[in-house]
């Protein structure tokens, strides 16, 4: 083989092993002869919307999801997730194609971790749009067909426009927004979005699924707005339109100017956000939010950890607790809650040294729920009534009686405006969690010592320094009599005479 042979083997393998990962580059579909992995990506026709492998934050873990391209939105975007639960390890060993009719993602061992999971087994092909829809239709890119499956049926944390969020009676599909669980896990959160399924017209946000904190109010039609959004009055960006048919309700939207980018995102701390793209400051514009006050989360900071809506950071842990786990809360993950420092005598008689527990005042707090009442004369029965029972976590004592908790408390906040009137909570904690309490006392007792000492010291310089003043006066009045009178003395006639007497003589 001659060295021109050897140069144009050489380029032709560079040439091929650049395709195979940039080929998918300039292609917006995967069809059953392609496929998609490590850094490839495929781009919707109009440049909008991109698909590949991505790992969110400082994970070490893959996903595949849809973001806005470099070129539309600088700052990385996650719309949409795949595989939320399953992620991978290897997005070079890992494979994302068309494999019996469905698209699936098989992992660096071949195993399947997600799937469209259609049960057709005809020829597809995967199809990202503009609007961000990924659809799979039955043949070619280029087919007109309806989707056998599209990712705007399945919703992750982001609401976008021509997307929609409601239910089908029929098949009972719902769209529900459902949060990730933290900054750098996309994973299904805590919190989730949804229309009311009773058809109230109105959107729910949920705590777990169960608990619903907050709602948007009845859908107003001619006002194209909901009653509880007073935001929505003052929009000149969306047009809602809600649709309501015998198989199927939904609310769906689309932008005024196409021009414009924007999205609704359900966040990590349980709030709904209306977000537009700002290019000349290159970042996302909050133009609203729901709930407003972030302590209107419920259970936001987890068992035993406080809310502040002042604060800068929204949770705190209580006095005698520490984050169960802390990366999870340095991600702003808060739902694992707080424990406990020392173990409660009651529970572990060794750990406090034998000392009974105590209770930690804490003025101004919103009370949790679960209370139970008891029947007392005073406060100090009040507490007593809660020492006895190792389940009491907590009391409380005012005109309503005795109220105690038992088990974790949720739902705690600390109240800081002069018009929320607060209760003072009686937080059970070892007795060895005070010690720090006493040696602050015992400061300030030796403080207060050294500062009286220190005093009395300056009062008697004091009283020194008047009597030696009051000396100095009272002997200065009577040089200055002598000095007169020896002056006199010498003046007087008598004196005058005699020494004209001494000098004629």
């Amino acid at each position: 083989m001659d060295t021109k042979t050897k140069k144009r083997l050489v380029l032709s393998v560079v040439f091929f092993c650049f395709l195979k990962t940039h080929v998918s580059l300039a292609a917006d579909s995967i069809t059953a002869n392609q496929s998609l992995s490590g850094d490839q990506t495929i781009v919707s026709a109009g440049g909008i919307f991109e698909l590949g492998f991505f790992t969110p934050g400082n994970s070490s873990k893959f996903y595949v999801g849809i973001w806005y391209t470099k070129q539309l939105v600088s700052e990385r975007t996650i719309v949409w997730v795949a595989n939320r639960e399953k992620p991978v390890s290897d997005k070079f060993s890992s494979v994302l194609r068309i494999s019996d009719g469905n698209l699936v993602l098989f992992n660096g061992s071949k195993i399947p971790v997600w799937s469209t999971n259609l049960t057709s087994s005809s020829a597809a092909t995967a199809l990202l749009l503009d609007t961000g829809n990924l659809v799979l239709r039955e043949g070619s890119s280029n087919s007109t067909s309806e989707p056998l499956w599209q990712s705007f049926d399945h919703p992750a944390h982001t609401w976008l426009p021509g997307a929609r969020i409601g239910f089908n009676t029929v098949t009972k599909q719902t769209q529900i927004l459902t949060s990730w669980k933290s900054s750098e896990d996309p994973a299904p959160g805590l919190f989730s979005l949804e229309l009311d399924p009773k058809g109230s017209h109105a959107y729910f946000i949920r705590w777990n699924r169960s608990r619903q904190y907050w709602s948007s109010g009845p859908w107003d039609s001619k006002s194209k707005l909901f009653s509880w959004v007073p935001e929505m009055r003052l929009n000149y960006i969306y047009n809602f339109s809600f649709v309501t048919n015998a198989t199927e309700s939904y609310f769906t939207y689309s932008l005024y100017d196409p021009k414009i980018i924007s999205r609704f995102v359900l966040n990590t701390s349980g709030q709904i956000q209306q977000l537009t793209w700002l290019e000349p400051s290159r970042q996302w514009n909050l133009f609203w939010s729901q709930p407003r006050q972030r302590c209107e989360v419920y259970d936001l900071c987890g068992a035993f950890g406080t809310c502040n809506d002042v604060s800068t950071v929204s949770c705190n842990c209580l006095n005698g607790f520490e984050p169960k786990a802390k990366r999870d809360w340095d991600l702003q993950d808060y739902s694992g809650g707080c424990k406990r420092k020392t173990d409660l005598h009651c529970e572990n008689a060794t750990s406090a040294s034998g000392k009974l527990d105590r209770f930690l005042e804490l003025p101004s707090m919103s009370l949790p729920e679960n209370e139970q009442s008891v029947e007392v004369g005073n406060i100090a029965e009040c507490e007593s009534f809660c020492l006895r029972n190792c389940s009491c976590t907590a009391y409380s004592y005012n005109a309503s009686g005795c109220s105690i908790w038992e088990g974790e408390l949720l739902n705690l906040q600390q109240l800081t405006s002069s018009v929320d009137h607060g209760i003072t909570l009686y937080l059970r904690l070892a007795a060895s969690e005070f010690k720090n309490s006493k040696s602050n006392n015992k400061g300030l007792i030796v403080g207060v010592a050294a500062g009286s000492a220190a005093g009395v010291a300056v009062l008697l310089g004091l009283i020194v320094f008047v009597i030696l003043g009051q000396r100095k006066r009272s002997s200065r009045p009577r040089s200055n009599n002598r000095s007169t009178a020896s002056s006199q003395t010498k003046n007087s006639p008598s004196s005058t005479i005699s020494k004209r007497s001494e000098e004629h003589q």
